[in-house]
Order: C-alpha cells, then structure tokens, then sequence
C-alpha cells in the first residue's frame, strides 16, 4: 500500500523538499470530500439532518481531537458535504483519522445533543491509495444496525491561489410546488480526474419564484477546476 501511494504522488508539483537540517518530512496539501450513503434514520417525520465531524489522533499522545465539521445537510439519508477538510498529507507518517456522523436536531455545538449515526476509522495514506483516491467502507459503531457507508475522495491541491465571481439568474422554470412556485437552488459539480464529479458549490434557496436571481459569489479556483482550467 505504501508503495502504491508513493507512487502516485511522486509527480505532485507541491510536494516539498526534505531538510536534513530541520528533519522535516516531505509533505502535501490533500483535500478530503466526505459523502454517505443509506444513513440512519433518527427523524420519526422526516429523514436525517446529517452532519460529519473528522478527528486525528496525535503520533505521540495517540488522542483524539476534532479536526473539522462539514455543514449540515436538511433531510437526507444520502449526504454529498461541500465542505470539504484540507489535511497535509505525511508520505513517511502514518496519519489516524476517523469520521463520525450525527443527525442534528438544534443549533447547539455539543455533539452529545444530537443523535450518533455511526463512525469510521481509517488513514490518510488508505484514501490517498485507493484506486481514483477514493475509498469506500461501512460505518460501524452502533450495535446490531446496519449504518451506511461513508465515501471518501482525495486530491492533491494545486498551488492556484485564483478566484473568480459569478451570478447566475433562470427565468421561466418549472412550478414544482402544488401550492405555489418553486424554491430553486443551483448546485454546482466540479470533474475529476478520473471523469466522476465532486460537490463543489450551493447556492441558497430562492423562495417561491420561477425565474429566481442568486446573489453572486466569489470561489476558489481550485474549488472549481483544482486550477486545471481546462478540466
């Protein structure tokens, strides 16, 4: 497994050189996206409101702390998260990582006030070397319940430090809602290199109109197109 992630990475353009001075370790930036599949049910009139918390483990102390939350995603039980985790990648290092899911039920930051949907442990060098970079296994956690997989996809980030703005408008949509108009929204897929798309953006919703015009927004090239501008 090493071999291979070795392998895949010996060509990345940010890696950074060794220094037989500092001992530092040649590293680089690898973003994370997070997706699941056939989640819990927690809600009894709806579905999930899922959201993902990712912990590290220390190399010495070998403790779990919080790394990162994604945002929650309102009644599903299939969740592709925009917010995506942006972790240096060690190739000498073997980095502990491990993803937990919660249905959130209110605004309160204490994870204990929400329901645990289940949880997954792995490494960073897993994702980054598995075929495509990405990595696909069940979550466990609760007793004699079946809950869901969790889908993991890694990509070395450019160095392209561009953004760029957009505003987008539609007119004369489609009326989805039997008592009004509709509340669209625009949700934006970024290629990959191994053809699939990634979640990269989402608009917010535009109440009860046909041709709704969203508020612009400025993004990270690399969000985009990782700064491969003809991907």
């Amino acid at each position: 497994m090493e071999g291979d992630v070795m392998d895949k990475l010996e060509d990345m353009s940010s890696v950074y050189e060794f220094d037989p001075i500092t001992g530092n370790i040649p590293a680089t930036k690898v973003e994370i996206t997070v997706s699941c599949r056939n989640l819990l049910d927690r809600d009894t009139f709806s579905k999930s409101d899922p959201l993902c918390v990712l912990y590290t483990q220390g190399v010495e102390t070998k403790q779990w702390r919080e790394f990162g939350r994604t945002e929650v995603i309102d009644n599903t039980l299939n969740p592709d998260f925009v917010r995506k985790y942006i972790l240096d990648y060690f190739f000498e290092e073997k980095q502990n990582l491990r993803f937990d899911l919660y249905d959130v039920d209110s605004k309160s930051p204490d994870l204990s006030k929400h329901d645990f949907l289940g949880q997954m442990f792995c490494t960073l060098g897993e994702i980054v070397g598995s075929p495509a970079s990405r990595l696909e296994k069940p979550l466990g956690g609760i007793p004699g319940r079946k809950c869901g997989t969790i889908i993991l996809t890694a990509e070395e980030l450019s160095n392209c430090r561009d953004s760029a703005t957009m505003q987008f408008c539609a007119n004369k949509l489609d009326k989805k809602d039997f008592f009004g108009k509709s509340d669209p929204f625009m949700v934006f897929f970024r290629s990959n290199e191994d053809g699939t798309f990634t979640i990269c953006h989402k608009t917010e919703v535009v109440k009860n109109t046909l041709n709704p015009v969203w508020q612009s927004f400025t993004i990270p090239v690399r969000a985009l197109c990782n700064g491969d501008y003809d991907r």
